[in-house]
């Protein structure tokens, strides 16, 4: 029996209704379905050793970087060949205390806690940092160097040696190959025996998603003074957007010759994560507008014109759920013209 045209009408509105359902359905799983981690993995023993309260926290693989053979990160980080411009300072540093970190480090974790962010174990929000490292350490060396100008404090087993500077620094031997570093006004109470620390679960899982890179860092935006936003107060929408940000996270791998960089800007809604991944890629269009014009170009160097295309191409901006990725896929090249575009830069600052 035929179908009368009415019918036939009324089935296609309906298939049409399921697809437009079904594709809605799929864009808001999507849409609420978080990135995949970058580079997920285990994080290194060594960053047990942070203080768990510390709202910034760095990590780098020295030793696992030097080994990839010709690769650029390396290169960038100054841990492959010695620079034989290096700061004359820094040469006499080398030979009195016999630690280079070009080769001489292997891995280090960093906690940062900066100023205006107070913390449990930094109540006064004042501008904290404390490292393990783990290499190569000639002790007598170091610390007859320390001793210059420092002194040592004991403290029950715990050599701990104290010099004066700005900021102030202390440190301690944990073994022949590992040291533990404080600096910041009292920065020497963040010595302590070096045991395992807990860390709240959110902070935990960001840096779970990149601990697998040989080198990231992530930050936690919850806790900036209002100092730090003064800088946006002009800019009522960008400060909008800025204070939605509640975690940075940063990773970068080689991938041959080429560096995969990421970072994950946490939001505290959907709809600032959009609205920033929005912004980003206006602010990348307009970049792109803005080289073409010959009398953008004029006002910059030819290394700085080449280093801002290549970023053009190479950089992304995506979103989902909450987070915003950015992603640079930096070539050797590139890197030769960021370098030559910062020379460029400082010469005709010095003119």
């Amino acid at each position: 029996m035929a179908l009368s045209s009415a019918k036939r009408a009324l089935i296609a509105v309906f298939v049409l209704v399921l697809l437009v359902c079904g594709a809605a359905a799929v864009y808001w799983v999507r849409l609420h379905r978080p990135f995949p981690a970058f580079s997920e993995g285990k994080p290194p023993d060594i960053m047990n050793l942070l203080p768990g309260d510390a709202p910034v926290v760095i990590y780098i693989d020295a030793q696992t970087l030097r080994e990839l053979q010709g690769s650029p990160l390396a290169a960038v980080l100054g841990l492959t060949n010695p620079n034989p411009q290096q700061d004359r300072d820094y040469a006499d540093f080398v030979r009195e205390t016999g630690f280079n970190y070009e080769s001489d480090l292997d891995r280090a974790a960093v906690a940062i806690w900066p100023a205006g962010m107070a913390t449990l174990e930094n109540p006064l929000g004042d501008d904290h940092v404390f490292a393990v490292a783990e290499g190569r350490f000639d002790q007598n060396k170091i610390a007859a160097y320390a001793l210059r100008t420092g002194h040592i404090e004991t403290r029950g087993s715990r050599t701990i040696y104290e010099v004066p500077g700005e900021p102030p620094i202390a440190f301690q031997f944990l073994s022949a190959d590992r040291i533990v570093i404080a600096s910041g006004k009292a920065g020497d109470a963040l010595l302590g025996d070096a045991v395992p620390q807990a860390r709240d679960a959110a902070m935990q899982a960001r840096i779970d998603r990149v601990a697998g890179a040989p080198f990231f860092g992530v930050a936690r935006l919850d806790h900036l003074s209002e100092s730090f936003y003064e800088n946006f107060r002009n800019f009522s929408e960008a400060d909008k957007v800025v204070r939605s940000i509640r975690a940075l996270s940063l990773s970068g791998k080689p991938q041959g010759n080429d560096i995969l960089l990421a970072l994950d800007a946490e939001c505290d809604s959907i709809k600032n994560a959009l609205e920033i991944s929005t912004l980003l890629d206006i602010a990348r269009m307009y970049g792109s507008v803005a080289l073409s014009d010959p009398h953008t170009r004029s006002r910059m160097t030819k290394q700085q014109v080449a280093f801002a295309k290549a970023f053009l191409r190479s950089v992304d901006v995506s979103h989902q759920d909450r987070l915003v990725r950015i992603t640079l896929n930096t070539t050797p090249d590139m890197l030769q013209a960021a370098s030559a575009a910062s020379a460029s830069h400082g010469g005709a600052l010095n003119r």
